[in-house]
């Protein structure tokens, strides 16, 4: 009996390696779309959001925003990772303006990067802007592999 290796979406399944990921598949399909000179696969930027004046400032009071269609890409295997953002924050002088942060999350389509890394790059980018009292981003990842991911990243200014 001939032996067949068997590679589906950056998956080994060759007799013995139970599914691996092929070491650089997703790293090399990434490369090519950076090298292509793709605009998406640029690193994303804080640049597009914009910001307006808090309305009541000596009020503390809590913006919740739901972003239910964020969309990044695994590095490891090159598929899309889909999540809800929920940004929760008590803003200081500024507030962000919807739809920069629509085209800001959108960077992330064709970028590489792990959960964690989003997240908290999100949230750092979002308080350089906005200097809020406080703000809480949750990403509620949808189950890839029967496994579900949710990341909590939190700031506090001083006082």
């Amino acid at each position: 009996m001939e032996s067949r290796t068997v590679i589906w979406s950056g998956l080994d399944f060759s007799p013995g390696t139970e599914g691996r990921y092929l070491e650089g598949m997703a790293d090399k399909r990434l490369e090519e779309r950076a090298a292509s000179g793709s605009q998406a696969m640029r690193r994303p930027t804080a640049d597009l959001l914009e910001t307006f004046e808090n309305p009541h400032p000596k009020r503390d009071y809590v913006v919740e925003t739901v972003c239910p269609e964020f969309t990044s890409l695994c590095p490891k295997t090159g598929q899309p990772d889909f999540a809800t953002i929920t940004i929760s924050y008590v803003p200081d002088r500024l507030c962000f303006e919807l739809k920069s942060l629509k085209l800001y999350l959108q960077q992330y389509r064709d970028h590489g990067a792990f959960y964690e890394d989003v997240t908290n790059r999100i949230l750092d980018d979002l308080v350089a802007v906005t200097r809020p009292r406080s703000m809480k981003i949750t990403a509620a990842f949808t189950p890839r592999g029967g496994i579900r991911t949710n990341v909590h990243v939190e700031y506090r200014s001083s006082p």
